[in-house]
């Protein structure tokens, strides 16, 4: 009875695990499920603790009917009939992995996508959202700290490190606390007030980037109220300025005589238009945490960011955290991914050019699509604890040789997009990107 862990290759800063050696020992002392890992050299947990739960350590791992990691796996990897469970990002019909998709179905392997592994409500259960949204923020926040710095300002925010500067969750909450204190203490410039934190969204990505700024001292507010806000007399310097968008906020029907309506919004998105351009002027970092799809309106487009710094306006918005990170997506100018140690750079709506780093004119970005990677280990360790106590079922599915959908833990039938190299009924749309 064996599992294989595969070793993670995508991105030199890639160190996440799907389980953990803690998660291994738990599987062969309870289950009597034989874990075989892969070695790796930058990988989180080291090969000797894998070995010391009882892992083998090995390159092959041809005996192991159920194969488990994180980014997706190169074409040359799978082997036939094999169920490979990974983040294979192919559910937008993604171009860059087709010809891995392709590769698996002309193997007859079975897919389980870790993204659709959702409860009777349809929430996601085993996921890095929360992860996502708590690097991605302290990376913002450093970003402004530095940009401040750039401009003259020293602050408290000058003083915060990236993300994967930090040892772990607790480390970052600590610094960040004590900064908090001493904005709460000595107030922020009068240049930056009211210094207002938007959220798109209000996932599990978005409760993560909440998460720190919780370390802050804060006063939340409602939309409607931010557009109000510069004017009011009482602005708080102590204090930070948090408000969360949700969908009717940032979108409306292109039809003024139709209301907003939620789901008609998820099934239509065609029919709605964004009317996000009026909170932009308000906001100093928005960190946007959406799930985004093609024909779905944009919340900041090249077009508006030009109109508000035209002339002599000054444009109050300086960071923008993309999470989401769809290139060209919700967010226009993001233009290109990121690495962690060089996690900025800066439009100029003037001149629509892109320049690398927190100096310069315009808005800087933060476009990371593996921002939990800068946290590995608590990432993982919450990620395999959500996982571990599928595995056994899951296994059991593919005991015979062949895998039983109807022996399937339920949330992992929703996820199936493979079965014997078949597009499963939910996901034959896929076909016409292949």
């Amino acid at each position: 009875m064996k599992i294989g862990i595969r070793r993670e290759d995508k991105s030199k800063w890639e160190r996440r695990v799907a389980l953990t050696p803690e998660h291994v020992a738990l599987l062969k002392d309870k289950f009597g499920i034989q874990t075989v890992v892969q070695p790796s050299e930058i990988r989180i947990f080291s090969d000797d603790e894998y070995k010391n739960a009882g892992a083998i350590i090995q390159e092959d791992l041809s005996e192991c009917p159920v194969i488990f990691g994180v980014k997706e796996m190169p074409s040359s990897f799978f082997l036939p009939g094999k169920t490979y469970v990974f983040f294979s990002h192919v559910i937008k019909g993604q171009l860059y992995n087709m010809k891995m998709l392709q590769r698996l179905m002309d193997l007859k392997c079975n897919l389980i996508e870790y993204e659709k592994i959702e409860n009777d409500k349809g929430q996601r259960l085993i996921f890095f959202g929360r992860h996502a949204g708590i690097a991605g923020m302290v990376d913002s926040l450093w970003a402004y700290g530095q940009h401040l710095k750039y401009e003259g300002m020293h602050t408290a925010f000058e003083r915060i490190k990236k993300a994967y500067e930090y040892e772990s969750v607790d480390d970052i909450k600590v610094a960040l606390k004590k900064m908090g204190n001493e904005i709460s203490e000595k107030g922020l410039p009068d240049e930056i007030c009211p210094l207002v934190v938007g959220f798109t969204g209000y996932g599990n990505v978005s409760k993560g980037a909440q998460e720190i700024l919780d370390c802050f001292p804060f006063i939340e507010i409602i939309p409607e109220d931010l557009l109000s806000l510069k004017k009011n007399n009482n602005i708080s310097k102590n204090h930070l300025y948090k408000v969360v968008f949700k969908e009717n906020d940032i979108v409306e029907p292109k039809d003024e005589s139709a209301k907003f309506e939620l789901q008609n919004y998820f099934s239509h998105p065609e029919k709605y238009k964004s009317q996000f351009t009026k909170y932009i002027p308000h906001l100093t970092i928005l960190m946007n945490c959406i799930y985004w799809s093609l024909g779905s309106p944009r919340l900041v487009t090249k077009a508006a960011l030009k109109e508000l710094t035209t002339g002599s306006k000054q444009l109050k918005l300086k960071v923008i955290g993309d999470i989401s990170c769809d290139i060209e997506g919700s967010i226009e100018i993001t233009s290109k991914i990121t690495e962690p140690d060089n996690p900025t750079y800066i439009y100029d709506p003037l001149t629509d050019n892109v320049t690398d780093g927190n100096e310069g004119n315009g808005v800087i970005v933060v476009g990371r699509d593996n921002l939990p990677c800068e946290i590995p280990k608590d990432a993982s360790t919450s990620f395999g604890e959500a996982l571990v106590d599928f595995v056994p079922n899951l296994f059991a599915a593919q005991s015979t040789g062949r895998l039983k959908v109807i022996e399937l833990p339920k949330e992992f039938q929703t996820a199936l997009i493979l079965h014997d190299g078949n597009l499963t009924k939910d996901y034959t749309y896929i076909k016409k990107f292949l």
